[in-house]
């Protein structure tokens, strides 16, 4: 082998090397972000969670959190579509009741108790979500993901309903503040039990 060839292997090893640390780098601080992002919007609320204070309290430069997130409603939207990262999965995957072991009339009723699981532990965001997404809430990437995956289940269950409109009534019981002002007592069983009621109304077999 002559030298330049041993010395171009050694570079792109190098190169190699230089790009896995890299991402590396790029995935450490965007969990840095987006634990910044979760605890100024539980310690402080929605209205002072800042591209200056997300940076600063994660450790990076301004120009790192613009150039990953765009703005704060990026910032919300990233970490919401990563604490449903979990839910997401077990869709896709066979085991029921979630997945697609499951009978539709089950895996619907398993989705809306996780996303009660996710506005429990997580309604602050919710709730700032909605509000920095405004209008475009419906084009969230995980509002649509979530929408696609009901509206598939309603139009197995009850293929004579629109079938996309049940999906947004059904997920509109997720509404943050809606939430909130339903939960104020602490009762997250009612909230659930209430949820399946408006599903089986919705979309219960044979009526």
């Amino acid at each position: 082998m002559s030298e330049a060839t041993t010395e171009a292997g050694e570079a792109t090893t190098e190169q190699g090397a230089a790009r896995r640390g890299e991402r590396a780098d790029a995935a450490r601080n965007r969990r840095a972000i987006l634990r910044a992002t979760e605890e100024l919007l539980a310690e402080c609320g929605a209205e002072h969670v800042s591209l200056d204070r997300v940076a600063a309290a994660a450790g990076v430069g301004k120009g790192t959190v613009f150039r990953r997130f765009g703005s704060r409603t990026g910032l919300f939207q990233a970490l919401l579509a990563d604490r449903a990262a979990r839910l997401r999965e077990a869709i896709d995957e066979e085991a029921a009741p979630l997945g697609t072991d499951g009978a539709p009339c089950e895996r619907l009723l398993a989705f809306l108790d996780a996303l009660a699981d996710i506005a429990e532990h997580h309604l602050s965001l919710i709730a700032a979500h909605e509000r920095a997404c405004g209008e475009d809430k419906f084009d969230d990437p995980t509002y649509r993901g979530w929408h696609a995956h009901v509206s598939a289940l309603v139009r197995e269950l009850r293929p004579g309903l629109d079938a996309e409109f049940v999906a947004h009534m059904l997920l509109a019981a997720f509404d943050g503040e809606l939430v909130r002002r339903l939960t104020a007592d602490g009762d997250w069983t009612r909230f659930r039990r209430s949820v399946r009621d408006l599903a089986d109304l919705l979309v219960g077999q044979g009526k």
